[in-house]
Order: C-alpha cells, then structure tokens, then sequence
C-alpha cells in the first residue's frame, strides 16, 4: 500500500471537547431546582397501588386530544409491513417499570429556547418527540425529529427514532459541549417514498462487479436485505492526517463498509482501502466545513465511532454537491439500520391507519346559504365553492377594516393592513436573512416544496419565498402592487394578484404557477 493510502485512513480533525453535558440526576435532589413551568414529570420515582390505572386513563386522554389536533392521514406510497396495532401514546410511554431509575435531560429549540423533562433510562427518540408534541399542542405529521448536536466539533446528526437517548448520551463523555435539539426534519424517511430523488442512476449499482442502472423500485429493498449487495460508488474528498489538505478520491459504499481505491476508480479488491464501518459508528453532517475545516465546499460529512473518545478520531468527508452528499448519508443510514429504519417509518402510519383521526360528525357537515329570510342548503358544489371564497374574502376586508382604525397613514394604509393577517401564520418568519433562510430550510429538510416567506432585507416594502427544489434553495421575491388604491401582491409581475400573503400561499399550495413545485411543508418554529 502506498503512504498516502496508509495516511488517508487515518483522517481525522482537530479540536477539543469542552464543557460537561447537562444531564441530572433526580434521585438526588437536582430535578427540584428547575422551574415549575419548565419541568415535565414523566412519572414518579414511587408509584402508588393505583398508579398504572391512573396512568392509563391520562395515556387515553392525551391520545384523544392530539388526535383531535391531527389532520387526515394520507396513504401510504409503500406497502405497510403488519404489525400490532395498540394506543399511540400508551405504547410511547411503555415499558417504564416501578424500579426503572429516572434522569433529568435538556433538549433545546432553533431559537436556543430549552426545556428540562425527567425521562426513563430507556426512553427511545420517539417517546421524547412524542412528548413534547403533545406539551406543546403540535401537529404531528411524523416529521418531528430529536438531533444530536456536538457544538464543538461542528457536526450533528439525526438520532433514529428507535435509539435510545440515554445511550447517546452516555457517548458524550464528561467534557463534551452537545446538545439534543427537536425539530422538524421532512426528509427523514423521504427516500422511502422517492428514492429517485434520493439515489441518482450513476452513483449507485447492484453488485460490485457491476456500475449499470439499477432498477429504483427495488433499491430500497435490495438496501433492506441482508442478503443483497447495494453499492454506491463515486469521489468524494478526504482530509488528510495531521494536514488541512483534502484529496479527492474514488469512495466505494458496500455492506462490509466504506472503501477507498488507491488506484484511480479500481474495484479490484488489492486496491480497495478499508475506511470505515457502521456497526460501532455513526454519520454526521458538518455544519460549517469550509469554515471550521477548510473543506472544498460546504457540503461536508463525518464518520464519528461511538466509542470516539478524541476528536482525531474522527474521518472528514466533503461532497462536491448537496445531492451526492445527501446519496452517501442516506445509504449509510440504510445499511447501518436497515429494516429498522422502515419500520420507523411505517409504525405511526399503521397507527393513523387503525384510529381514524375524522370524527363521525364532520361527516355530516354541509354548505348553508343564511343570507336570505330562509337559510337553505347548498348542494351545488360549485357554488359551494364559489361561497367559501367569497367569504373568505369578505371576512379579510372586515379585518383590514378592523386592523386600519388603528391610526396608520392613509397612503400605507392597506400595505399595513395585509401585513397583520399574515404576522400570526407560522409559515411566516419576518426579519430573517437570506442565509438564515436557507439554514433552517436546510435543517427542517432539502425535499420539495418546503418553503417559508420572509420580509425582505433589501427591500423593506417587499416579501420573499424561500423555496427548496431539486435540493436546493430558491428565493422569490414578492412585490406590492398599487390597484386603484388597494395593495395587491404577486410573484409573477402582476399576473396574478393576491390580496394578501395567505391568499398568495393558499393558491401555491394547489397550483405551481411560476415557481418550479408547489408549496408543500412550511417552515415552523415553536418555543419548548
């Protein structure tokens, strides 16, 4: 083997871990000092005689209220494998014990707002996820998502649903500055219903005798079973050992491991380097690789053992593009976990699927007509149609009438006005720059049509939407039209005009219009 095959596979960073991880311990008294608000009970150290009934009825209740929250469930694109079907949040919360021990965890928010709740030593991802949706009144559209963030070293990663969060942390060791952050992730099990999207034809190949097209509709599988040999292949660059050179080498992806050729793009078996394996380790995203790592671009990724205990330990990688970088990520989590991660993916489907989220009432609704003596019923669906709009836009006029007698000048009057109906949406997200933008779509997931707008920062009186396609960001910038004394807006110069920014929204998340998809995923933030 040459030298530099030898100092390749020794790739590391530099950095050092830094501060103790805030983990507490209640059985000695730290759960107290936390504030009455802030602190979420999951159970008590002592159970009393009729604790497990209690227990279950406050299960069902929870149940019954986020189920109420929930909007229809739409059908799955695959085949859901079976299994049992039980209460949701009664299933989260099992098995805790009477004499499982207890710990007080952190978890923080985008905003850094933060929340201490007391969990079991065996709490899952989920559970955690679960938790807080409830807490917090979300909608829980499967997206939610607990991250493992290293602050020092830059990385972070998603914590699978089934891991459990005591044993990550317990990988942090006594000096580390990491955090676990919940939020949304739209692209989590994405590739499970678009792999196309997710694995491109020339990156990816059955065997490895082989580089020709594979068949998308069984890739997934061929990744699930343990029998087959999926393969991805392609460059990527590396850094080297105690150096802030990257080279640019051949990467090959099998189930035994991550190789790299020391001979150009060779398969041969006597020029594949060992690089990694996935059974003791994880993937992390780099956060900031040109900046805190010098890599050639930003789209850069890590290899970290969970029994990592110096931060040369771990092995920098950095793609030429976000979609290679995402291919590499996505099969390395499929080849780590497997049929695990499917089922991750489909368990709270079946669970929908069982308790219909649609009450026997709305059933039963129908379109009235009240404006004459006698109210009678619409059955005409078009008209029906046409009535729902004319009253939405008959109830935004009252409330820009409403919003105008607070004394704004008459010349701004309307601009004014349409810019208070939309403060309160939370797919709307004010003074943000472009770069914080394209950082928090990128951390809520690059699938399209996840979108937030934003006030513009060149342009005061104007609006952007920020939209993800084909992974990557777009921005449209939204202006204010003058019509006879009412202020319209549009994306399109003028051809089509909107009275406000949730009329604009509404009409793009039906039609595509100019922009390259529809708006499917907002961007939202919540504080914990």
């Amino acid at each position: 083997m040459s030298a530099m095959s030898n100092t390749v596979d020794e790739i590391h960073t530099s950095g050092s871990l830094a501060e103790k991880a805030e983990i507490f311990h209640n059985g000695r008294g730290n759960a107290s000092s936390f504030p009455h608000s802030l602190f979420i009970p999951l159970r008590a150290p002592l159970l009393a005689p009729k604790a497990h009934k209690i227990r279950t009825t406050l299960c069902r209740r929870d149940r019954s209220q986020k189920e109420s929250e929930n909007s229809p469930v739409q059908s799955s694109l695959l085949e859901l494998i079976p299994s049992p079907t039980s209460p949701l949040v009664s299933e989260c919360l099992s098995p805790w014990t009477q004499g499982s021990p207890t710990q007080v965890i952190k978890v923080y928010n985008e905003d850094n707002t933060s929340r201490a709740i007391e969990v079991p030593n065996d709490i899952s991802a989920r559970d955690i996820c679960q938790l807080f949706v409830l807490k917090n009144n979300c909608i829980d559209d499967h997206s939610w998502t607990l991250f493992e963030h290293l602050s020092l070293l830059g990385i972070e990663r998603i914590i699978e649903d089934h891991e459990s969060v005591m044993e990550v942390l317990s990988g942090w060791g006594m000096d580390t500055d990491s955090r676990l952050y919940f939020r949304k992730n739209y692209a989590k099990y994405e590739f499970f219903r678009k792999p196309l999207d997710f694995f491109p034809d020339h990156m990816v190949s059955i065997t490895p005798e082989t580089n020709g097209s594979v068949d998308h509709s069984q890739l997934i599988q061929t990744f699930l079973k343990s029998s087959s040999c999926p393969e991805i292949h392609g460059h990527l660059h590396a850094k080297e050992l105690s150096r802030k050179s990257w080279k640019k080498l051949y990467f090959v992806l099998r189930r035994s491991g991550l190789y790299f050729s020391n001979k150009g793009t060779s398969k041969e078996p006597r020029h594949l380097q060992f690089f990694a394996s996935f059974n003791d380790s994880d993937v992390y995203t780099l956060l900031s690789a040109k900046k805190l790592h010098g890599a050639p671009s930003d789209y850069g990724f890590c290899v970290k053992s969970t029994k990592c205990s110096s931060a040369r330990d771990l092995k920098l990688l950095c793609a030429d593009d976000e979609q290679t970088r995402t291919c590499w990520i996505t099969a390395m989590r499929l080849l780590k976990f497997g049929m695990q991660l499917y089922q991750n993916f489909v368990q709270p489907r079946q669970k929908q699927k069982a308790s219909p989220m649609r009450s026997i009432s709305e059933n039963s609704l129908v379109a009235m007509d009240f404006s004459g003596q006698r109210s009678r019923v619409i059955e005409n669906p078009s008209e029906a149609l046409c009535v729902a709009v004319e009253e939405g836009l008959s109830w935004r006029k009252k409330s820009c009438h409403r919003l105008s007698t607070h004394g704004s000048p008459s010349t701004s009057q309307s601009l004014a006005t349409s810019i208070g109906l939309h403060l309160s949406q939370s797919w709307f997200h004010g003074k943000m720059s472009r770069e914080d933008a394209q950082r928090l779509i990128t951390q809520q997931g690059l699938i399209d049509g996840v979108f937030l707008l934003r006030d513009s920062q060149s342009n005061p009186k104007t609006f952007v939407l920020s939209l993800c396609h084909m992974q990557r960001i777009k921005h449209f910038q939204i202006l204010p039209m003058d019509d006879e004394g009412e202020v319209l807006f549009s994306l399109d110069d003028g051809h089509t005009r909107f009275t406000d920014l949730i009329q604009l929204v509404e009409f793009y998340q039906l039609n595509c219009g100019v922009l390259p998809c529809k708006l499917k995923h907002h961007c939202t933030r919540i504080t914990l």
